[in-house]
């Protein structure tokens, strides 16, 4: 039953080669990723200039970096952009000058917990200049006054948002979505994004879908403003949505429900996850992790998108996850198993809705199951003093499967049975 199988050498290989590109919101680093990713699946880049009004958000400046360092007065170079392009504020502005260590300090970020590590900080929309470094360099700035060099420049851009799609049999459309942006790490976010591509690499090989499906890859929050903002007109075609984040990490999948958490994409989703990831567990909306998803389920959109993550629950002191924001948000800290099973899963999810079909009784009282050969009483007695009281043209599978307790697939593959019997037909498929 399954639609997937997909060489997953291809999750490894995108990110190790775009993992280090200084992928800032407006940037020539996230259009060099973009572009990349735009040779594996037909893509259409949508570009939105500097300026662009996008529901009450304004599309950013272009950003470049082209130098930027941290010096003793003797000339000992402590750390630069070529190092590693955290150790630069994303969207800092320019300063060059000796600073007192006093001075230096008050522009100078460090992660709060992990002491090696150099935290990644931005000021997308308001003027700042900052350095970051691990809280052990910090430690070591004993000297008086040090010489502080960065060299941004700030120019009218193009704000890109990359849009794979493969329409269905129908105009209604399932939106996978993640973000591109944020240099150099690996987890956050472009996990989300390799699973979102594979996904659609896997689906551009099969037959025309049902469901029109929608893959959109850009920069946090302002991408999703963006693009919704300037296609209202498509919007009501959007019947439900996946965010795709950090899902490289050791930990269990997690669902974050829609605003009202009562949707198809919610049920399918976390019916599938369940049977699926038995560790993995769910949350309201707002309750996980903040991304995408908040501008879909916003006021004027109302698109049921749910997010699925694998992340600690708030209140752990590592939450999300211990590499999150920082430098060692690298390669080797994905769990390359886990990254594809959630790409696996996320197929699932697909396969559900595909089949997630209205059906309908052809009979009327109890079934004789003697009377029909493929119905075997004692392998499927759950199943036949349940799921028929619960077929009334109206449910899905998903609502029946929900109702009695039992695995989606289990009652698809039942209902099936009865449909080669002639006593089900389908309303929808």
């Amino acid at each position: 039953m399954t639609i997937f199988k997909q060489d997953e050498s291809y999750l490894t290989k995108t990110i190790h080669d775009l993992w280090r590109l200084p992928r800032d919101l407006v940037s020539n680093g996230f259009d060099d990723a973009l572009l990349a990713l735009s040779k594996d699946v037909p893509m259409t880049i949508h570009e939105y200039p500097t300026g662009s009004e996008c529901f009450t958000w304004i599309v950013p400046d272009k950003w470049t970096c082209e130098e930027a360092y941290l010096e003793t007065l003797d000339g000992h170079r402590l750390f630069s952009y070529t190092d590693n392009p955290l150790h630069v504020m994303s969207y800092s502005q320019s300063f060059e000058g000796v600073v007192s260590r006093t001075e230096l300090l008050k522009h100078l970020f460090v992660h709060p917990r992990v002491r090696e590590a150099i935290p990644f900080q931005f000021s997308y929309y308001k003027s700042a200049w900052g350095l970051c470094c691990s809280q052990i360099t910090k430690e070591s700035l004993n000297q008086e006054s040090y010489k502080v060099v960065i060299r941004t420049k700030f120019t009218s851009g193009t704000l890109k948002v990359g849009e794979v799609l493969i329409p269905g049999r129908s105009k209604d459309t399932i939106v996978l979505c993640a973000h591109l942006c944020h240099p150099h790490m690996v987890n956050d976010d472009l996990s989300g994004v390799v699973v979102g591509v594979d996904v659609m690499r896997t689906l551009l090989a099969k037959s025309k879908p049902r469901y029109t499906y929608k893959l959109l890859i850009l920069p946090e929050t302002i991408g999703s403003a963006a693009y919704l903002s300037q296609n209202k007109n498509i919007i009501p075609h959007m019947k439900g949505g996946i965010f795709l984040e950090m899902l490289g990490t050791n930990l269990p999948h997690v669902l974050q429900y829609s605003l009202e958490g009562d949707s198809v994409m919610d049920l399918v989703t976390e019916m599938i996850m369940r049977e699926f990831d038995h560790d993995a567990w769910t949350g309201k909306f707002l309750n996980v992790i903040l991304n995408d998803e908040r501008m879909f389920n916003a006021q004027g959109v109302n698109v049921p998108m749910v997010s699925l993550a694998r992340v600690l629950p708030i209140g752990h002191p590592d939450y999300p996850y211990r590499e999150y924001h920082n430098s060692l948000d690298t390669p080797e800290m994905i769990n390359w198993n886990n990254l594809t099973a959630s790409r696996n899963l996320v197929l699932k999810v697909i396969e559900a809705l595909e089949l997630n079909s209205i059906p309908k009784i052809c009979y009327s009282g109890e079934l004789f199951c003697s009377r029909y050969p493929r119905i075997n009483y004692r392998q499927m007695r759950d199943l036949i003093h349940s799921v028929p009281y619960f077929v009334n043209g109206k449910r899905t599978i998903a609502d029946i499967a929900d109702k009695v307790k039992l695995p989606f697939w289990q009652v698809r593959e039942f209902l099936d049975i009865l449909k080669s019997e002639n006593l089900v037909e389908y309303l929808t498929e």
